[in-house]
């Protein structure tokens, strides 16, 4: 059989890295590098910032939902680019510092992104994967996920994704999968508060895409102000929490979607948002 003449020859378009589909007013935002366990190469950081980038500013989307394709949600950092790099001049210096800074940048967008973000995760999550999951605001978890934070294990602790994680759990949990490294099961990610809800194998997607549902009946406008006012008092002292809280309570109720919500449980009636 004669080859395939060069004019006939195509060579396959690689799979987009991140994947978005919208169902409805949701957006689906998922790691598609199931061959590499969706570890965050510089690449896939781009394109996931590229993602919530976009969406931040769609006016339609008013939840998303983080999943991941293929056995493994996220494996964190892509060690193997890591260590090519330390045959660079600087023995890969530069790279690492920027590789921090844009993985740091995709953590925050999702914090400050005006819709919530729930976190679907069907497998493993590792080092900066359960960072990710840390970062969104809620997460749905298969039972069969299992978490940690293993840079220990090989020399390089996991200092980016204890920024997360301490934000989640009590102190000394963090510590624990800091210090040792160890697997932890879904059940026990509950109990510590790291994820929301653990659900049956295959469930976890439907499960997230039904909190993003109930989500997105909210007003667009007021869920925006109490996303922002949580992650900004927290980091404050309990005075300073107050003031600012009492300060966002007041502009809250000059909106228009706060009146009609107000009117509409004095009516006995359902509510119409505005979004505004």
């Amino acid at each position: 059989m004669n080859a395939p003449s060069p004019a006939r020859q195509q060579i396959a378009p690689a799979s987009p890295l991140v994947l978005r589909t919208d169902q409805s007013d949701i957006a689906v935002v998922a790691l598609n590098r199931a061959e590499a366990r969706n570890s965050l190469s510089e690449a896939m950081l781009a394109a996931l910032a590229e993602q919530f980038t976009a969406i931040a500013v769609d006016r339609k989307v008013r939840a998303v939902v983080l999943a991941a394709n293929g056995p493994a949600f996220c494996a964190g950092h892509d060690l193997k680019e890591l260590t090519e790099r330390r045959s660079d001049p600087d023995r890969g210096r530069a790279f690492f510092v920027r590789i921090m800074h844009a993985c740091s940048a995709v953590m925050q967008q999702i914090v400050r992104l005006p819709q919530p973000v729930i976190a679907a995760v069907q497998g493993t999550a590792t080092a900066a994967g359960c960072q990710l999951v840390a970062s969104c605001d809620l997460a749905v978890t298969s039972a069969a996920a299992k978490f940690a934070t293993p840079g220990v294990n090989i020399g390089l602790f996991c200092s980016t994704p204890m920024v997360a994680l301490s934000r989640n759990v009590a102190a000394k949990h963090a510590m624990e999968m800091l210090l040792t490294g160890d697997l932890i099961s879904a059940e026990e990610a509950h109990r510590i508060g790291l994820v929301n809800r653990v659900v049956p194998p295959g469930r976890e997607l439907e499960e997230a895409l039904a909190l993003a549902r109930k989500v997105a009946a909210k007003s667009t406008h007021v869920v925006k102000i109490g996303k922002e006012a949580f992650y900004r008092q927290r980091e404050m002292s309990l005075a300073d929490a107050y003031a600012y809280a009492s300060q966002v309570m007041v502009e809250n109720m000059m909106a228009r979607d706060a009146e009609e919500g107000i009117g509409a449980f004095v009516d006995k009636r359902a509510p119409t948002w505005e979004d505004r």
